[in-house]
């Protein structure tokens, strides 16, 4: 057999959703590659919905993700995903790479609410999330990060979070963890033990002129405002059961 280097596999999806001139949203982009398959299932009140649907095992080792979605003034979108992202090592060396870039314009609203992520003992996964949006935009986003399968070390795991508001930084953050990660990512000042993390970052006009209050949630969890009209609720817990339990609860507090 050839002797040739192994390399990962390179997979972009891109959504796009446009108001459809009747209240509702139309999604003249939706297109997917490899592993990544978007799919519209059924939406309500206006809003078009989307599930990724992974047609592989991944990311593994030395693979290339890519998903962007592009959210036009009056258009709702909601995406979400169809099962857990589970990285793991593959037959390449390298690092597993994914990137999200999402774009919501004036008067758009997005919805990114993904299952959890899980670092499978062996990987190495580098997550990048970039969110620009107008100054009238909406957004609700999900970030779940599960250290490692039942019983099982984590692999690394390096996630980026960038949010922007009318070309202003609001907030941009790295959390890096895992075997090989630096050390104290696990100490009192870091996870302290847990081994699930997640956030939900909200924005919202309004928040500019009422502003959220900074406040304790319950053991491990705190919501604090952000430079601009957004919140971001923090959570750490023992499970991926648990994280969610709150962070739903914090979500249906916005919803109140």
């Amino acid at each position: 057999m050839g002797g040739g280097t192994v390399t990962g596999v390179a997979a972009t999806a891109r959504i796009g959703a446009r108001g459809d001139g009747r209240g509702g949203t139309a999604l003249p982009v939706l297109e997917g590659e490899g592993p990544l398959a978007p799919r519209r299932t059924r939406g309500s009140g206006g809003a078009a919905r989307v599930l990724l649907v992974g047609a592989m095992s991944g990311p593994l080792g030395g693979d290339r993700f890519a998903v962007g979605a592009d959210v036009a003034d009056g258009a709702r979108l909601h995406i979400g995903s169809a099962a857990a992202t589970l990285a793991l090592p593959g037959q390449s060396k390298g690092a597993a790479h994914y990137d999200v870039r999402l774009t919501v314009a004036d008067g758009g609203e997005l919805h990114w609410l993904p299952e959890q992520l899980i670092s499978a003992a062996g990987s190495e996964l580098y997550v990048t999330t970039r969110v620009e949006l107008g100054a009238t935009a909406s957004l609700v986003l999900r970030e779940e990060q599960v250290l490692g399968r039942a019983a099982e070390e984590p692999g690394r795991l390096t996630s980026r979070l960038t949010l922007r508001i009318a070309d202003r930084t609001v907030l941009d953050q790295e959390l890096a963890c895992g075997l090989g990660a630096p050390g104290g990512w696990d100490g009192p000042s870091g996870l302290a033990g847990h081994r699930a993390v997640g956030q939900l970052l909200i924005a919202r006009p309004e928040f500019g002129t009422s502003p959220v209050t900074p406040q304790v949630l319950g053991e491990g969890a705190a919501l604090m405002p952000l430079p601009g009209p957004a919140a971001l609720v923090t959570v750490v817990a023992a499970d991926a059961r648990v994280l969610r339990r709150v962070l739903d609860r914090a979500l249906e507090s916005f919803s109140g």
